[in-house]
């Protein structure tokens, strides 16, 4: 008789323990987003500074790697040509004039716009008599302070490829690989020619053209481009074969 007793009363006590525990604003659940069962403005506010303390600590990029594509892919063609001109009169006006002249000309349109725009609100305000303030508080209310802990995040992202770099140097330079030191050579030979033509900032004009335009050229004739990249792959594997075979110390090197 006892036993009937106890599996009637299971259902109850199973229903109220799952009833306590739904009721719990959080409990149970266990799941990442939830809040203690604090007021609402304590609970977003916890919630807030756990979300920031737990993302600070990751290294915040200015642009991303889908950013960086869309815009050399002309994604957004109203973005993409606003950044490609700017840049491309920036060079030509460093092409034409010291970087002193075109950085303090730069500096004069600016703050030309500026104060423009500050005056032109300020007799707007007075006209109408109204009281909106500084026409840019909410730019100057914006935080970009550098916290300790991004910029030590920053330089360790900096130092990996500096470290790289310097060990690419020293094997370059030390001869670790004949055939990678001569391609050096033969690259820089090349580089004299190049620089007897042109400047630094041509280069940079050329640069920005290429980026600017090689991607979605690209992106249009993919297959016949891979194919001719290929032959052109294969027959420069060809000769760097031939060139390691008739060095002795590089074909005694593979053989053993």
């Amino acid at each position: 008789m006892a036993e009937p007793s106890a599996a009637t009363q299971s259902p109850s006590v199973s229903s109220s323990s799952s009833g306590a525990e739904s009721s719990a604003p959080g409990g149970g659940s266990g799941s990442p987003g939830a809040c203690p069962a604090l007021g609402t403005k304590s609970c977003s506010s916890s919630c807030a500074d756990s979300f920031v303390s737990s993302s600070s600590s990751q290294p915040v990029s200015l642009f991303s790697t889908s950013q960086v594509h869309d815009l050399i892919f002309w994604r957004d063609v109203k973005k993409t040509g606003f950044v490609f001109g700017t840049t491309l009169i920036v060079l030509l006006s460093l092409a034409a004039f010291s970087v002193i002249s075109v950085v303090s000309y730069l500096i004069l349109a600016l703050l030309s716009v500026t104060i423009s725009f500050r005056v032109y609100k300020s007799v707007i305000q007075a006209v109408q008599k109204s009281e909106e303030g500084h026409p840019f508080k909410a730019y100057l209310d914006v935080d970009i302070t550098l916290s300790s802990e991004a910029f030590h995040n920053y330089v360790n992202a900096a130092m990996v490829h500096i470290n790289r770099a310097l060990k690419l140097i020293i094997r370059l330079f030390l001869v670790e690989d004949l055939v990678d030191s001569l391609k050096l050579a033969v690259f820089m030979w090349l580089m004299t020619y190049v620089g007897a033509v042109f400047n630094g900032i041509t280069l940079l004009i050329l640069a920005e053209l290429l980026v600017f335009s090689v991607p979605i050229v690209y992106e249009k004739y993919k297959t016949q481009i891979d194919h001719y990249v290929g032959i052109a792959r294969d027959q420069t594997k060809s000769i760097v074969e031939k060139i390691q075979a008739k060095l002795p110390g590089i074909a005694k090197k593979k053989a053993e």
